[in-house]
């Protein structure tokens, strides 16, 4: 029996929550989860739903959402999903487009219609009586294509999932482009789409609202942070990035924007994500300035220098984060953890 068997057994001594879960986080940065080599684990949602301090869900809720048909994003979303970890044969076995699709468009209803009361102080119309069904078929939503028609197609950088503004017509937090990265890691951990959109609502609204909001107002200032951390960590190798042109918004800013989950193999970035919703996201800087580091001879041998972070090395990421979170000044770590807000 592991250390984290005997604490989901035995619970926090003395009923102490607080204490708990810091002997929660110390298990799974020293122990990690236990997962299978295709990295599953029958306790990683379930522990991720208590990091992030996710509220239960009934699935009712989620259902309603689903219930909706498509949302103001719905074009955009589907215009994404389908490239969503393509050459990732465990992804693709075991989620679905389908499925990621209903869980796309279910926080793109959530987000607008949260932004929508918020700014008029109304609430949107109420839900469909009849939701579809969720086995899927050629249109998820089985809704008319007007609604989906009228919104326009984002682009899609290749490789990095990941690029422009929100999709709504709204200026708060709405789907942006790499949003389906953002939650494939969800769903492949996940043993219902319920559970699933729990945590990734609970993770784009309370930890990083930022990255969806306007402009990405967030990832930019996350990336403006990785070349401030990686010129206090390593001045030869930031300088030496920075005289060929190679600013972190050049090439981190799907791994800002995704919790380096743009970053295969799969299972590595689980790993990779017990650690960062344990100790706190905003550490995913310092894990993308700590797979520079790993690659810094290759980096500073080349006359042009283009990071390239795979295949990803959850472990070594992590020891080398651990290291430089010494570093850090204060004044800098508190523009880390405030970044994404």
């Amino acid at each position: 029996m592991t250390h984290l068997d005997l604490f989901l057994q035995k619970g926090p001594a003395n009923g102490d929550t607080v204490a708990g879960l810091e002997e929660l986080r110390r298990i799974v940065l020293l122990d990690g989860i236990p997962s299978n080599s295709d990295g599953m684990s029958e306790l990683r949602i379930y522990i991720w739903l208590i990091l992030l301090n996710a509220p239960p869900l009934r699935t009712k809720a989620y259902l309603d959402l689903v219930g909706q048909g498509a949302s103001p994003a719905y074009a955009k979303i589907r215009n994404d999903t389908f490239r969503t970890l393509t050459t990732d044969p465990l992804f693709r076995r075991r989620v679905s487009e389908n499925s990621l699709t209903r869980v796309l468009n279910a926080i793109a209803w959530k987000l607008a219609d949260a932004n929508e009361a918020r700014v008029n102080g109304w609430m949107s119309p109420p839900t469909l009586s009849v939701p579809p069904s969720l086995d899927g078929g050629a249109d998820v939503f089985h809704s008319p294509a007007s609604m989906s028609a009228r919104h326009t197609r984002g682009s899609v950088t290749e490789g990095s999932e990941a690029g422009d503004g929100p999709s709504t017509s709204h200026a708060g937090v709405g789907y942006v482009q790499g949003m389906n990265v953002m939650a494939a890691p969800f769903l492949y951990a996940a043993k219902s789409e319920v559970e699933a959109f729990a945590a990734f609502d609970r993770y784009i609204t309370s930890e990083c609202p930022g990255y969806v909001r306007g402009s990405m107002e967030g990832v930019h200032k996350g990336l403006a942070i990785v070349d401030q951390i990686l010129d206090l960590v390593d001045p030869k190798l930031a300088a030496h990035l920075l005289s060929k042109g190679m600013k972190a918004e050049i090439y981190a800013f799907p791994s800002v924007l995704t919790l380096c989950a743009c970053t295969p193999p799969l299972p590595e970035v689980l790993r990779l994500w017990d650690f960062l919703f344990a100790y706190g996201p905003h550490l995913n800087l310092l894990c993308i300035v700590s797979q520079l580091v790993l690659i810094r001879d290759q980096l500073l041998n080349s006359p042009n220098p283009k990071p390239d972070f795979k295949p990803l090395k959850a472990q070594k990421v992590i020891d080398y984060t651990v290291n430089f979170a010494r570093k850090i000044p204060d004044d800098m770590y508190e523009q880390m953890l405030a970044h994404a807000k």
